[in-house]
């Protein structure tokens, strides 16, 4: 526990990191500012396929982490039991016909973590879960994960800025980036393009993919694994499908209204080209690949019609694991950046704001620390 009484936060970043860890330090009578170059979930929270689940392999406690970030979304369903918005309706995934496929592996690692999972032959799966088309799955069958389910985040960011407004939080939009102030060698607060400072007592870098650069500019080191990542998001459609699928060649998920958010890594890969100014050129055929992998999977195979398309990074640290809380060398000065932001995202807010309000370190967070990527 410290001795320094934080009576204030500029958090950098509305995406729903900086949204949910400053509504969560606003409930603890905190004075907070978030400031962010343009509206908020403009960056990969608003392109994120949200997918709330601890599926497949990874460390115990990531795995930990994710299942208290889901256990907070059944929290919140509960409040709104007929949002469009949050839903649990499972997810289905199989992999690929080859030697790469993993699924009997990760069947036996679900169950033996208490993960709620049903292992099932491409016969089985219309009696568990509507609107797949079972001719895509390959024949070492699919694992539905029942508990899984799906957030859309910038319904969900804008609903958490509606309950910041009114404990007096404040989001400043319209002064372009900031960059966190370092003096004395302790982070004093933020300075935006526009020249203005907001001061605090400390101050969070929720950034997504550009926390690792802005770090380095205070002399610190995050690794970065981030890829380019594609979202597109179809037409409204009357389709029965109701899970998350994540499959070899598409990844496809409902949304609001009767549409369906894709991805797939090999679509932002062949599809999008980085310039060195920033702009990106798209591939319609790519897109069109993607849309067609998504009917094939979908029963009917129907006609997908692309209402948008978002581009950006993926927020993925170095070694895939988050990366949360204070940066040790630098008083003051915290950060979130990870993989998974939909599914942590309310966990994180939540104890990333028991660590600036009180100065304690939370065990959960313990093999999540910045520092790990110091030079020995």
């Amino acid at each position: 526990m410290t001795d320094n009484i934080i009576t204030s936060a500029i958090i950098i970043g509305a995406g729903i990191f900086g949204v949910s860890t400053g509504v969560q330090l606003a409930r603890r009578g905190i004075r907070v500012t978030i400031l962010n170059d343009g509206p908020p979930a403009g960056g990969a929270s608003g392109r994120s396929l949200s997918w709330l689940n601890s599926s497949r392999i990874r460390s115990e406690p990531y795995h930990r982490l994710r299942m208290a970030g889901i256990d907070r979304y059944r929290t919140l369903s509960a409040r709104f039991p007929d949002a469009d918005w949050l839903r649990f309706d499972g997810g289905l995934t199989w992999d690929a016909d080859d030697s790469s496929n993993g699924i009997d592996a990760a069947y036996r690692h679900e169950v033996s973590l208490g993960y709620d999972a049903k292992r099932l032959a491409p016969g089985e799966v219309a009696a568990v879960t509507p609107g797949l088309d079972a001719r895509a799955i390959t024949p070492q069958g699919a694992i539905f994960n029942p508990g899984e389910g799906w957030v859309d985040l910038p319904i969900l960011i804008n609903l958490l800025i509606e309950e910041f407004a009114k404990l007096g939080g404040t989001l400043v939009t319209d002064e372009g980036a900031a960059r966190v102030v370092v003096e004395g060698g302790r982070a004093v607060g933020t300075e935006t393009a526009a020249g203005n400072r907001f001061l605090g007592d400390a101050v969070l870098l929720a950034t997504g993919s550009a926390v690792p650069k802005m770090v380095e500019q205070a002399g610190e080191t995050i690794d970065d694994a981030t890829p380019v990542a594609l979202l597109v998001r179809t037409k409204p459609l009357a389709h029965p499908l109701r899970a998350v699928l994540n499959t070899p060649r598409v990844a496809v998920r409902p949304a609001p209204g009767g549409t369906f958010s894709l991805d797939a890594d090999w679509a932002a890969d062949e599809g999008v080209k980085m310039h060195e100014d920033g702009c990106r050129d798209i591939d319609a055929a790519v897109v069109d690949a993607l849309l067609a992998e998504a009917s094939k999977v979908m029963e009917g195979n129907p006609k997908l019609e692309i209402a948008s398309i978002g581009v950006g990074g993926k927020p993925i640290p170095g070694d895939g694991e988050p990366v949360l809380g204070a940066l040790k060398a630098i008083p003051g000065y915290y950060v979130a950046f990870s993989h998974s932001g939909a599914t942590v995202g309310l966990i994180v807010g939540e104890l990333l704001a028991y660590e600036i309000a009180t100065g304690a370190e939370h065990p959960m967070l313990a093999t999540f620390r910045p520092e790990r990527f110091a030079s020995p």
